[in-house]
């Protein structure tokens, strides 16, 4: 339980850090006279807005990739800032209208204009800290910190592909992939994500599972058979069939 707390407030440290220090920026600039409300609610409107505009940047990235499967990065990310901007506009046109719902589609036109170019600049810098990210994962612990290939880290959202991997489940004509920033489910065979992963230190624990070995928080075995509790709480369960090959390899 613990585990999965402190998993989870990691993974929501770098969102909100970047949601305060965009809003607190765009706050400081005060673009589009929005510097006439003043301080501390400038403040609150800019953070409010790129607060909105993460949520459904998280949402539309986690997705986009799975439905897109073949679009260049790129483009997701162009897709993401387009689609961001939809719901921010209407919420700034509502402040800004003195929260009247008597707004003019040349008001709405206008306003979406802006916003996209706030959003894609906002977009731009979450292009950069996944890149870096990525980077400083590829480089940690003198390069030893190995990722999977390119045929499973391309069909994951993008703000889980430089996320450490922890499990793999086959669910149907799906994949079930967990990672320390959430999971998703993906149109792929078990048995080409776990040849994906042949650089990572992990293995196959039941005909329907992988699992990384440094995600395994605790142990429970008896009668030729296991269970391994992962960091997220999730049961892995480890078969008759898998269980002497792990004990060989010092999981037990």
């Amino acid at each position: 339980m613990q585990d999965r707390v402190r998993t989870t407030l990691r993974a929501l440290v770098q969102p909100a850090l970047m949601v305060l220090g965009l809003g607190t920026f765009l706050a400081i600039m005060s673009p589009f006279g929005s510097d006439a409300l003043g301080w501390p609610w400038v403040w609150v409107y800019w953070t409010g807005f790129i607060a909105l505009g993460g949520a459904v940047g998280f949402s539309l990235g986690h997705n986009l990739p799975r439905l897109l499967p073949q679009a260049p990065e790129w483009s997701i990310y162009a897709l993401t800032a387009a689609g961001v901007s939809i719901p921010v506009t209407f919420g700034v046109a509502f402040v800004n209208a003195g929260f009247s719902l008597k707004i003019s589609a040349g008001d709405l036109a206008l306003t979406y204009f802006l916003v996209l170019f706030i959003s894609s600049f906002a977009t731009a810098v979450v292009y950069v800290v996944d890149k870096l990210s990525g980077a400083r994962a590829g480089t940690e612990e003198n390069g030893l910190n190995a990722q999977p290939s390119s045929a499973l880290l391309e069909k994951l959202p993008v703000g889980l592909r430089t996320a450490e991997l922890w499990s793999m489940s086959a669910e149907d004509h799906y994949l079930r992939v967990r990672t320390e920033r959430g999971e998703a489910l993906i149109l792929m065979r078990l048995s080409d994500a776990v040849a994906a992963c042949d650089a990572l230190e992990g293995a196959r624990t039941h005909r329907s599972w992988w699992v990384a070995k440094s995600a395994v928080a605790e142990i429970r075995k008896g009668d030729g058979r296991g269970v391994l509790i992962l960091k997220d709480g999730v049961e892995a369960p480890v078969s008759r069939t898998y269980y002497p090959a792990l004990r060989e390899a010092g999981w037990f």
